[in-house]
């Protein structure tokens, strides 16, 4: 092996951010990066510049793990600062851990007035299984309604929880975590203090120095060690027009450059570990946001490679002599599927959608394998229908909506959870529920979680007003809960979850009360049928719109659908009429988005998904045949009761 173009070694930091939800990770990056001169001095910026994606800008979630560096000047020399920004929602729970296991310290951010809530909880556990040195910023200290002092309490409080249910190492971390330096900051305002201000202000600072000292001086260096045999982990991958697939790599020990000779050490399929020998024809390095061309890398460092098109997360580079493999990332298992196949409705192809083939559905299912980890397709009994698994709905519903945008139409099914057997019996995913509500809501949600199996563990009366109430409610009675939750509390409730592992199947859950609306002939929808039908339910479409047999176009009140005739016309004659029509005027529609529409979905109907359209269809179109099908479901039940 060469000796490195320089004697001088580059020291590095690799830090990630961990938070909840919108407690202002991404905020807190562009301020380091603004601050550390990574944008031109006549760039454009952008907030939130690590969301890069539409998806992400539109939500205001991270929904992808990303890399940054950021370079600080010392008196010893310059100091890289690699840093990862993390999701906060416990859906994309597989991006968290990819990022874990690239750095070696991780700052905890937590809203000021909001405190840890429960995907700081899941983030947290997961980097102090991995014995990370944590570091505590508490975000937004100038927010009117801060409590700083109570905040740094509660999340000691979760500490010592977290350590009574890890074991071994990573409980004896969590009770080191109790001396864990906390800084204050506002992002927005891209300052922060050692020193706690007064609740509501400002900290007393000039800018982020005092939080990049605290980097510097209490995130542990790089463990490797430069003149070992190249060891370098795969935890990422990217796309380049120019150059193909990248892999995002942490280089754990030895030395990788340019034009280099290595051994890719990948899973063959069958769990065994295949040795290639391969060559590295371009290795990029991050400044800023931007990737750059570079020559050398070392231990401690984290690139991007080209050169290799069929690297995977997980795989390991090594030495050509000595090939030694690092353990492969593992992520919890999904627990919540949907069935995605192609459109068969008779719109398909009059949805704006390009992409309508079952291979075509099938090469972007396995594409999206190649950077999710969390995620699984299996094969169903139809041939252009697979079975897709992942963390949660919103994990599913962003992996269907991309592909939306993509140009595909396609059919998703409801939501299902994810079973196991254990012991012969059935246990089914259960999830840890955190609610916050005004006091006069508390009796409706309490009733709407007993009726969907939840057991409540704990309530708090603040004295504010608030209540804060924390149940364990089966994963699936949890499908569809969110819209019923906001309408019972008028849009007040805030509702969170984590995982809560696997337990016994809970029995029945009825989670729709309601029944459909469903069009019984092909047709458009006219403004007279819907009139006539006003006190029928709530409509999802318009007047005009395309309509089939088996389209759902609206809720009704009561448990049984209805199936109508949304495209009958009025009868005109050439007899005059003695007054003139009263004007009557239709109700506004209520528009179902995708994750809305998935929701809504009932067992025996699923979503037709295009760029231009999301609508709820039943399974079985002709209304016949679905009578068909409800005879024989009763005659089964009865035989067996």
């Amino acid at each position: 092996m060469s000796a490195p173009t320089t004697t001088a070694r580059t020291v590095f930091r690799n830090v990630a951010i961990v938070a909840h939800v919108d407690h202002g990770k991404t905020t807190l990056v562009d301020a380091m990066l603004r601050q550390s001169g990574a944008f031109a001095e006549r760039a454009e910026l952008v907030d939130r510049v690590m969301d890069s994606g539409d998806l992400e800008r539109e939500k205001g979630i991270t929904i992808l793990a990303k890399n940054t560096a950021v370079r600080r000047s010392t008196p010893d020399g310059d100091v890289v600062i690699n840093v990862i920004d993390t999701p906060g929602h416990a859906d994309f729970g597989g991006e968290v851990e990819r990022g874990l296991s690239m750095v070696d310290a991780v700052v905890l951010l937590v809203d000021a007035s909001e405190g840890p809530l429960p995907q700081t909880r899941f983030v947290l556990r997961k980097a102090l299984a991995s014995s990370l040195p944590v570091i505590l910023v508490v975000n937004k200290t100038d927010r009117p309604d801060a409590r700083i002092t109570e905040v740094v309490e509660e999340v000691h409080d979760l500490l010592l929880d977290l350590a009574s249910d890890l074991e071994n190492e990573a409980a004896h971390a969590a009770e080191l975590a109790l001396d864990l330096p906390v800084i204050y900051a506002s992002a927005r305002a891209g300052k922060a203090s050692r020193v706690q201000p007064a609740d509501g202000e400002v900290p007393d600072a000039e800018d982020l120095q005092e939080l990049f000292d605290l980097l510097m001086e209490y995130v542990p260096a790089p463990k490797g060690d430069h003149d070992s045999p190249l060891q370098a982990h795969v935890t990422n991958l990217d796309a380049s027009s120019f150059l193909g697939r990248l892999a995002l790599v942490r280089i754990h020990a030895g030395e990788l450059r340019k034009g280099q000779q290595v051994a890719w050490m990948h899973d063959d399929g069958t769990g065994e570990i295949t040795t290639t020998k391969v060559k590295i024809t371009e290795l990029l390095r991050t400044e800023g946001v931007a990737r750059v061309p570079a020559e050398y890398g070392e231990a401690g460092d984290i690139l991007a490679i080209a050169g290799i098109p069929e690297i995977m997360i997980g795989d390991t580079l090594a030495d050509v002599d000595s090939p030694v493999a690092l353990p492969r990332i593992t992520v919890d298992e999904p627990a919540i599927s949907v069935t995605v196949g192609i459109n068969t409705s008779p719109m398909a192809g009059r949805n704006g959608g390009t992409k309508l083939t079952a291979r075509l559905l099938k090469s972007r299912l396995d594409a999206e394998l190649v950077g999710n980890v969390s995620l699984r397709v299996l094969p169903t009994e139809r041939p252009d229908t697979w079975e897709v698994q992942g963390r949660g709905e919103l994990a599913l519903a962003i992996l269907v909506e991309q592909m939306r945008r993509e140009g595909f139409e396609l059919t998703v099914g409801k939501p299902q959870v994810v079973t196991r057997l254990v012991d012969g019996k059935v246990h089914e995913p259960y999830e840890h529920l955190t609610i916050d509500v005004p006091e006069e809501h508390l009796g409706a949600v309490t009733q709407l979680l007993a009726a969907r199996k939840g057991r409540m563990e704990e309530m708090v009366n603040h004295g504010t007003g608030w209540v804060r109430m924390e149940f364990i409610v089966p994963a699936r009675g949890l499908i569809g809960f969110r819209t019923t939750f906001l309408t019972d509390t008028r849009g007040t409730g805030i509702a969170n979850t984590y995982s809560a592992g696997y337990d016994a199947w809970a029995g029945e859950i009825r989670s729709r009360h309601s029944g459909s609306l469903v069009s019984d002939r092909v047709g458009s929808i006219t403004p007279f049928a819907m009139i006539q039908l006003a006190d029928r339910g709530t409509f999802f479409v318009e007047p005009g719109a395309a309509t089939y047999a088996g389209h759902v176009v609206g809720e009704s009140p009561r448990s049984e659908d209805l199936d109508i005739n949304v495209c009958r016309e009025k009868k005109l004659t050439n007899m005059r009429q003695s007054s003139a029509d009263v004007m009557e005027t239709l109700a506004r529609p209520k528009v179902l988005g995708l994750e809305g529409a998935l929701e809504f979905c009932n067992v025996d109907e699923c979503v037709e998904v295009g760029p231009d359209v999301v609508r709820v269809r039943k399974l079985v179109l002709d209304p016949t045949e679905r009578g068909r099908e409800k005879s024989r479901a009763k005659a089964r039940d009865k035989a067996v009761g």
